[in-house]
Parts: structure tokens; sequence; C-alpha cells
């Protein structure tokens, strides 16, 4: 009876749903793949002009020259918004008053959110240090802590003091420009009055700490070496990634400011400009030093944020980008299809969807009854994890690793992504990302042989829903060895591994 039972249920229920989920993901699948290898083919063949330009550069004797005299300069103001960052904020201010630029054209301004006194104190010491020596730099401590790191840059910029700036750089508080900084970015912004932002890269000082800290410098690096790059080159928007860039005051007002109705307040004003009919430029060869988050606690509230903020953003803004008369229709479409839907909706519910839940079930249903192109979860997946090494050389041998481990972190993104396009609970949850201000000391042998913690683990790192996801594997994989015919229990064996070193707490600092 309950055989019988089970049967009705499989050919009624169970395996219509999974060939319709099988066809759901095939399809998100194709659009990654045609996203990626669009991207892929612009960014090969700005390689091949860039290469061509500098070689007949080379033999005519040319040399841009982005130099002027001091008295020529505009009015510059840096913004380091910065909440009880008790490791970092010597760093930043540091770099930010050694910014190679006229005294008397170069306001710093230092938004301190800290709820701490004691660091409050600290920063506001620090500030006064370097007012005595010469630089004029501000300390601001709002009494609360409204629109969090937009409602700071907001109030900031209504100080009396910023009316005559025409610029605004702005650098986190773990982020260290180069003295030369402002004389590399802000020449683009003077030299063409529609571009809005000159956006720098990040360069990552602890890339080599941690498995985890080299995990996230091979996808940030996809990130400028190409979405970025992409944006810039034939559609003059990219998203702005909150810090490391400069904006033209004009533009930034003429969006309407900073808002703080979504986590991603970055891209909102981005997106906002972009539909205004302001350009963007990517300054590649611009690198700023940063420090990326080494606990797995502290990335995953990170991931949690940049996960749920721009599906989030997507459906306050739709109506609003699909109304606009300002831009074209081509520019509007790679807005919601390209840059909204694909990377920042698709991509993270194809992840999950895909890897952690379709290709189990479909090993426990059979194969017989369902059909799965093997072509997806082989060619197509293989390319896209190829175009992404590409990024990042060093790190090839490390790209199952990789693999293993963004399947993993879907999990987070599917929840964050499915939450921003509800605009559930969390929706506005914003967490401040730990940074401990040191650079690496270990060498990448050690982080590529090791996912051990630094410290010893307490049961509070024990995450459940790794757990049980290495668990559910671990029998899809059993199960497969014993009845299945696909192999895909090799997979599903190290898939749950993955699962358990992370839920377990093996992966990043402590």
């Amino acid at each position: 009876m309950a055989r019988a039972a089970w049967l009705v249920l499989r050919y009624a229920v169970v395996v219509p749903l999974l060939q319709l989920a099988i066809y759901l993901c095939v399809v998100m699948s194709l659009m990654l793949f045609a996203d990626r290898l669009y991207m892929g083919l612009v960014v090969a063949v700005l390689w091949l002009y860039r290469r061509c330009r500098n070689r007949n550069q080379r033999n005519k004797g040319d040399d841009d020259n982005l130099e002027s005299d001091d008295a020529d300069r505009p009015m510059v103001l840096v913004q380091i918004p910065m909440f009880n960052e008790k490791q970092v904020f010597r760093l930043s201010i540091g770099a930010a008053c050694g910014l190679w630029w006229p005294a008397d054209k170069l306001v710093i301004q230092v938004l301190d959110d800290s709820t701490d006194a004691g660091i409050r104190s600290l920063v506001e010491a620090e500030c006064r240090r370097w007012a005595g020596k010469g630089v004029h730099i501000r300390y601001e401590n709002r009494s609360n802590r409204s629109g969090y790191k937009a409602g700071a840059m907001r109030d900031g910029l209504k100080k009396q003091y910023v009316k005559d700036c025409e610029f605004v750089a702005v650098f986190d508080a773990d982020f260290q420009p180069d003295a030369d900084f402002l004389r590399h970015t802000v020449p683009v912004l003077e030299a063409d009055p529609a571009v809005a932002l000159v956006q720098a890269r990040w360069r990552f000082v602890n890339a080599d700490e941690c498995i985890l800290t080299r995990m996230q410098e091979m996808s940030l690096d996809y990130h400028f070496s190409v979405e970025q790059e992409v944006g810039s080159a034939f559609h003059g928007f990219f998203s702005f990634n909150g810090t490391a860039g400069v904006w033209r005051l004009h533009a930034l007002a003429d969006a309407g400011g900073w808002k703080d109705r979504t986590t991603v307040e970055d891209m909102d004003l981005a997106v906002r400009a972009s539909m205004r009919g302001w350009r963007f430029v990517y300054a590649g060869d611009v690198q700023v030093r940063n420090e990326l988050p080494s606990s797995f606690k502290a990335y995953r509230y990170q991931q949690h944020r940049w996960s749920c903020g721009p599906p989030n953003l997507m459906r306050k803004m739709f109506w609003e980008i699909v109304a606009n008369k300002q831009v074209s229709a081509w520019k509007k479409l790679h807005v919601l299809y390209g840059f909204f839907f694909v990377r920042k909706v698709v991509a993270h519910l194809a992840t999950f969807l895909f890897c952690c839940v379709v290709i189990p079930v479909y090993v426990l249903v059979g194969g017989q009854d369902v059909w799965l192109p093997q072509y997806v979860p082989m060619y197509v997946a293989a390319v896209l994890t190829l175009l992404n090494a590409v990024c990042t050389p060093r790190s090839c041998h490390l790209l199952v690793f990789w693999i293993l481990f963004e399947n993993v972190m879907s999990i987070h993104r599917c929840k964050a992504t499915i939450i921003g396009l509800l605009e559930a609970s969390r929706a506005n949850e914003w967490v401040v990302t730990e940074k401990l201000g040191g650079s690496t000391t270990s060498t990448p042998a050690a982080a590529t042989t090791t996912m051990v913690a630094k410290k010893k683990k307490s049961s509070s790192s024990f995450l459940a829903p790794e757990i049980v996801m290495g668990l559910f594997l671990l029998y899809c994989a059993l199960y497969d060895i014993v009845f299945g015919h696909d192999h895909f229990y090799v997979y599903l064996l190290m898939q749950s591994a993955a699962a358990f070193v992370i839920g377990f707490g093996y992966v990043g600092s402590q």
C-alpha cells in the first residue's frame, strides 16, 4: 500500500515538478552562460584594442599627461564614513591626509558614527593630530545612525565648508589610497563634463591570509576585471562599489543624493545617476588597498547585504526605469535584464537550485523518468568556471575549492535574494563588516593547504544550514554509489565535504 501511494505521488507530483525545475535551471544556466560569454568576448576585444593603441602611442611618442598646475586644481572633498573602526581608522585617515593635492584645495571629512565613546575619542584625537600638521580635516559625529552610511554621507554634504567642493572621493575605513590617487582620477572628470563617477579597483592586502580570503579574491577579481570593464566600455554604467571612487558633486545632487531605502545605497545612487544620462568610467589601473573579511561570520553578513540589496532595489526602481525617457531602450534593457535580473537574481537562484537541490534530487528520483541535459552541469559549468579563473591566474589550482565554496555560499545568497525580492523582515538589515587592520603574514602555500581557524572554535561557530546540507548531499552521494549510473556521487561527496568544513567552522579566521 505504501509503495503504491509513493508511486502515485512520484509520477503525479515529484517527477513533473523535478522536470520543471530542471528546465528552469537549464534556462537560467544558459542565460548566465550567454551573459558571461558576451562579457568575456568584450574583454578580449578591449584587451586587443588597448594593446594596439599602446603600441601606436609608443611609436608616435605620445604621452598622455593628466597633470596640471596646483593653482588650477578643483576643490575636492574626501569622505571617510566609519562605525566603531578601532583597528583601521588610523590607516584610512593617514592615507587620505597623505594624498598629493594642494592643501587649500582638499578637505578631509571623517564621518564617525561610532557608538563606543572610547573609539570616538581616539578617532577625534587622530583628526586633531593631522589638523595640527596643517591638513584641512573635519571630524563629524552624529547623535544617531539614521540612514547608516548613506545618512552619514548625506549629512556630511550639507556642511557649509563643503559648498565650494566640485568633487567628492569616498573611502571606507579600511581603504588606503595611494598618494597619487586624486591625480589619476579627478582629471578624468575634468576632461569630460558628462562623466559623473570614476571608480578605482580594489587591491587586497590580506588575500593570502586564509582560504576564505583567496576565494573572495577570485570572485572580486572577476567583478572588477570583467563586469566593471564591460559596463564602463560599452554602456557607461556599472555599479558604484561604495568606496574608492570619485563623484562629481553636481551629478550626485542631480541624481537625488544619497538615499537609505536599501542596504546598497551606492548601487541606488549609481542607477539613479545613470537614468539621468550620466556616464561612469572605470579606472582599472588605479588600485586602492583594502582588507577582505577574514572571518566567515563577517563574510556571511557582508554577502547577505550584497545579495539582498540589489533585488530589493530592482523591485523599487523597476517601473521608474521602464518609464524613464532620458536614456535609450538599450541601456534600460542592459540595466534591468543584464545588470539586475541575470547577475543579481538569476546567478544566485540558479547556483543554489541546480547544484544543491536539482542534482541531488535527480539522483534520488532516478534518471529513467527525468531528463537532465548532461552538457549543462558539465560543459556550461566548466566554461563559466574557466572564464572566472582567467582573472586570477595565481589561484587556478584553487578552482575546485572555489566552486565548492561558492555552491555552499549559494544557500545564503539565494535566501537573501528572495528576502530582497519579497522585502521581508531582514531586507534592510545592516551589519558593518568587521575589519582587523592587519595585512597577511602567511604564505600562499599555507593558505592553500589549510582551512583551520586561528583560534579554537566554540559551539556557536557551528552552522546548522551547512551541516544539514552536508548530511543531505552525503546521503544522496551514498545512494548514487549504490543505485545510480551517472557518477554524480563524485561531485556530491566533494560538495558534502565542503559543506561540513564550513558548517563546523573550519574556514576563515576566528
